[in-house]
C-alpha cells in the first residue's frame, strides 16, 4: 500500500460514511418550458436556412467537381439544416 495519488488498494473508511447521490426532484428533471417569441423563431429559421443554403452550394461544387459522396453528405446536411429550421418555427 502506497500513499501515491491513485492507490485504490485500500478502502477509506471516509468514503464509507458519505451519503448517495440524491435523486432528481420531479422539479429539478423537467422545468417547464415556455415556447421562444416568434421574432426569435423566425431569426434561428434564417440563419439555419442561410447554413442550408451553403451546404446546398457545397453540394453542388462537389457534384460538378466528382465527388458524389461529398455531394451526397452536403445534400443530406442541407436537407436536415431544412428540417431544423421547420422544427424551430413550428415548435418553438
Amino acid at each position: 500500500m502506497t500513499d501515491e495519488p491513485g492507490d485504490v488498494s485500500e478502502v477509506r473508511p471516509e468514503a464509507a460514511d458519505a451519503a448517495p447521490p440524491r435523486e432528481p426532484e420531479a422539479a429539478d428533471a423537467a422545468p417547464s418550458r415556455e415556447p421562444r417569441p416568434w421574432l426569435e423563431r423566425l431569426g434561428l429559421a434564417a440563419v439555419a436556412l442561410v447554413m442550408a443554403a451553403l451546404f446546398a452550394v457545397v453540394a453542388v461544387a462537389a457534384g460538378a467537381g466528382g465527388e458524389w459522396i461529398f455531394a451526397a453528405m452536403s445534400t443530406v446536411g442541407a436537407l436536415m439544416t431544412i428540417a431544423v429550421a421547420a422544427i424551430t418555427v413550428v415548435r418553438g
